[in-house]
């Protein structure tokens, strides 16, 4: 374990209730950023992103570290204030990493008939994270919204796959976006 692991909240029931309102704000009006503050990340994670795996993960939830995000100080960081195993793609729950180390999409859970909940979210870290871009519609957005996304036809053909299909929560600093599975997109 590191010695310099860094502190996760300062206030684990209210900031972990703060947090987690936050990430169902965003998941419930995809294309809205939100802000997560109050919390240093282990290296090279996003203060958003860690928040989202102190509020959402635990001993239970299976997680995957994809490309540098995938390093001794984030797993340390991730074992000791949650205690989730880490895993592959295809067995994972949540995964964290960059668009690219991420993929392909079809290496995580989609979900089946009989159960589409039984589907992985990941989070991505973004470099900018901004309104404007893809063009969003459906539940939670009442006309439309705008949101910059890393692979417009990546992410299409996952909605297409409706109900099943991955979630997403992007990230980039302190802040938060999310795109669910039911949401349809076309470019701008």
């Amino acid at each position: 374990m590191s010695t310099q692991l860094t502190a996760g909240f300062t206030d684990p029931a209210r900031d972990g209730a703060r947090a987690f309102r936050q990430v169902l704000d965003a998941m419930a009006h995809p294309g809205r950023i939100a802000t997560l503050d109050g919390l240093q990340a282990p290296a090279p994670a996003s203060p958003a992103a860690a928040a989202i795996l102190l509020t959402l993960v635990d001993s239970t939830t299976p997680l995957y570290l994809a490309g540098a995000h995938d390093c001794a100080g984030l797993r340390d960081w991730v074992g000791f204030h949650t205690g989730a195993p880490l895993v592959g793609p295809s067995e994972a729950t949540f995964a964290l990493g960059t668009w690219d180390a991420l993929g392909p999409l079809s290496a995580y859970a989609q979900g089946n008939a009989e159960y589409p909940d039984r589907s992985a979210t990941l989070i991505v870290e973004l470099d900018d994270l901004r309104t404007g871009g893809a063009i969003l519609t459906g539940p939670g957005i009442e006309t439309e919204a705008q949101l910059s996304l890393p692979d417009l036809p990546a992410l299409t053909a996952n909605a297409a796959r409706f109900p099943l299909g991955l979630d997403f929560l992007f990230t980039c600093g302190h802040r938060l976006a999310a795109l669910p599975r039911s949401t349809r997109l076309r470019a701008c």
